[in-house]
C-alpha cells in the first residue's frame, strides 16, 4: 500500500481544507467528543453497497475519510452492506433496483474487501496502536431480525409523513410510472438500525457519508436518541452520535465524474475471483484516468483523494498555475492514486508502458511490427479462440466490439471511419479483418485506438 505523507491532526479542520466537509451534526460537540479520551476508541463507520465485485472511484472518497480517520488516531469501521444490499438504496436512483440473491451479495462482499486492504492500515502497528480497522458485514445482525421485532422494535420510532419527505422517497413517490416499492421504501429504516447496533454494540459514534446519505443519517441519530439515549440532555451528552458528509464528486465541466467513454473506472482491475483476464479496469487505463483530469479539477482531485500533506498540495498547485504544460500536479496524482490501489511494482509498469506510447513504434530486421515489452504488460488484455481467425478470419468491426476499445459495432464503425484504428502498427480501413497471418509472435494482436488507447488481443 502507498504510505500517506502525513497524518491529520485536526480531521474535522483537515476535511473543510480539502473541501470534504458538507454537513455536519453538531460540529462544535463532536470536536469536544474527539478530543476527550484515547483517540483510537473513537470510532466512526461508511458503508458499502455490494451491487457489483467492485467499487468505483467514486466510493474511494468513503474509503479515503476512512483513513484520513485513521491517520488522526481513530479507528475506522467499514460495512459491508450484505443485509443492506438485498435490499438496495433507493437514493439517487430513478427506478427500482433489481434484487440480486444472498449467493452473489456475499460473493460482491468477498470480492471488495481486497480494496480496503490497499487503503486501510491493517498492520501490526496500527494493531498495536489500537486503531487498526474494523471490518463488519451487516447481514450479521440485519439477518437475526424477525419482522415482527423490525415493525415493533423499529418501526414504531419512524413517522411515515417523515420518510415520504426524504428526497430519496419523494422524487420515487412523484414519478408515477415507477413509484417505489416497500421493499426499498424500508431502506432508510435498515440503514438507521445499523447505527444503532453499530452505537450501542461497538462504540460508534459517527457515521460519515456523501451529502445524498444525509437524510439517512440524521435519521439513525434520531433513532438512537429515541431508543438508545432516551430524551435527557444528560444521556445525550454521555452517549453522543453524530452524522458528517461530503459533497458529491463533480467535475468543472459539467459531466459526471468517474466515467470515460469506455466505461466506470474501477478500483480493480479482475472481476471477481479471475485470474486469467483484465475485465475490470487495468492498471494502466487507472493511471491514465487520473493524469487526463482537467487542468480545472486537478488540485481538488488531489484534495480530495490524496494523502499529500497541505503544504505539498499548496506547492503542487502553485506549480501547475506557473507551468501548466509541465503537467506536474497531474504526474503526482496519477502516480499516488496508482500506487495507493494497484501497488508500487504496478506503477512502474504503467509508467513505463506510458512512455513506450510516444515512441515511434519500432520494426525488426525483415520491417515487422514490434510491440513494447511495458505496453504488451499492461494494457487491457483479452482472450479470443484462434479458430475464429482461419479462412477469412473475423471482421475487425466485430472484434472490436469485444474489445476496451468500443462498446458497440456502431461504434466500432466510428472509430474505423474516422481512421482512427491501427492494427499492429498500420492504419485499419472500415472493411478491415484479421486472419492468422495478422498474428504478431505470441499469437497476439495489438489494436490501438487514436495516440494512445491500446488493447492487446490473445488467440489460442
Amino acid at each position: 500500500m502507498s504510505v500517506p505523507h502525513s497524518s491529520a491532526d485536526n480531521f474535522i479542520a483537515d476535511l473543510r481544507w480539502r473541501g470534504q466537509l458538507q454537513q455536519c451534526t453538531h460540529e462544535q460537540e463532536l470536536a469536544k467528543h474527539l478530543a476527550s479520551g484515547p483517540a483510537a476508541a473513537r470510532r466512526a463507520y461508511a458503508g458499502f453497497d455490494p451491487t457489483a465485485d467492485s467499487l468505483t472511484i467514486g466510493n474511494l472518497v468513503p474509503i479515503i475519510a476512512l483513513r484520513r480517520w485513521q491517520l488522526a488516531g481513530h479507528t475506522p469501521v467499514v460495512i459491508m452492506g450484505g443485509g443492506t444490499g438485498l435490499i438496495g438504496d433507493p437514493s439517487g436512483k430513478s427506478a427500482e433496483r433489481t434484487l440480486r440473491t444472498i449467493e452473489e451479495v456475499n460473493a460482491n462482499v468477498a470480492s471488495q474487501r481486497t480494496i480496503f486492504d490497499r487503503v486501510l492500515d491493517f498492520s501490526a502497528a496500527a494493531k498495536a496502536a489500537g486503531n487498526a480497522p474494523i471490518v463488519m458485514n451487516n447481514h450479521d445482525w440485519l439477518g437475526k431480525l424477525s419482522f415482527l421485532e423490525a415493525l415493533r422494535d423499529i418501526g414504531k420510532h419512524f413517522s411515515v409523513n417523515m420518510m415520504i419527505q426524504k428526497d430519496s422517497v419523494k422524487d420515487r413517490l412523484h414519478n408515477r410510472d415507477q413509484g417505489i416499492s416497500y421493499t426499498e421504501f424500508s431502506y432508510m429504516i435498515l440503514q438507521a438500525y445499523d447505527y444503532f447496533h453499530l452505537w450501542k454494540e461497538h462504540g460508534v459514534t459517527l457515521q460519515m457519508g456523501g451529502s445524498d446519505q444525509f437524510g439517512n443519517i440524521v435519521v439513525g441519530i434520531d433513532l438512537i436518541r429515541r431508543r438508545g439515549l432516551g430524551e435527557s440532555d444528560d444521556s445525550k451528552a454521555a452517549a453522543p452520535a453524530f452524522g458528517a458528509t461530503w459533497p458529491l464528486v463533480t467535475k468543472a465541466d459539467g459531466t459526471k465524474f468517474g466515467k470515460t467513454e469506455t466505461g466506470a473506472i474501477w478500483l480493480t482491475a479482475k472481476r471477481g475471483d479471475s485470474d486469467t483476464s483484465t475485465s475490470r479496469t487495468s492498471p494502466y487505463n487507472f493511471y491514465q484516468f487520473w493524469l487526463n483530469t482537467a487542468d480545472a479539477d486537478v488540485v481538488k482531485f488531489l484534495k480530495t483523494f490524496t494523502f499529500f500533506s497541505h503544504a505539498e498540495i499548496d506547492d503542487l498547485a502553485a506549480r501547475h498555475e506557473a507551468a501548466p504544460g509541465q503537467r506536474e500536479a497531474h504526474k503526482a496524482l496519477a502516480k499516488h492514486m496508482t500506487a495507493m490501489l494497484h501497488g508500487e511494482a504496478e506503477l512502474e509498469k504503467v509508467e513505463q508502458a506510458t512512455r513506450a506510447l510516444f515512441a515511434k513504434p519500432s520494426t525488426d530486421d525483415d520491417g515487422s511490427f514490434v510491440l513494447p515489452e511495458d505496453l504488451l504488460s499492461s494494457a487491457p488484455t483479452t482472450s479470443h479462440e484462434r479458430a475464429a481467425l482461419a479462412g477469412a478470419g473475423m471482421s475487425l468491426v466485430e472484434l472490436l466490439a469485444l474489445t476496451s476499445l468500443a462498446k458497440s459495432k456502431s461504434e466500432a464503425r466510428t472509430h474505423l471511419g474516422a481512421n482512427a484504428i491501427s492494427v499492429n502498427g498500420r492504419a485499419a480501413a472500415l472493411d478491415a479483418r484479421v486472419t492468422e497471418a495478422t498474428l504478431l509472435p505470441g499469437d497476439i494482436i495489438a489494436l490501438r485506438r487514436g495516440k494512445k488507447s491500446w488493447h492487446i488481443t490473445k488467440w489460442s
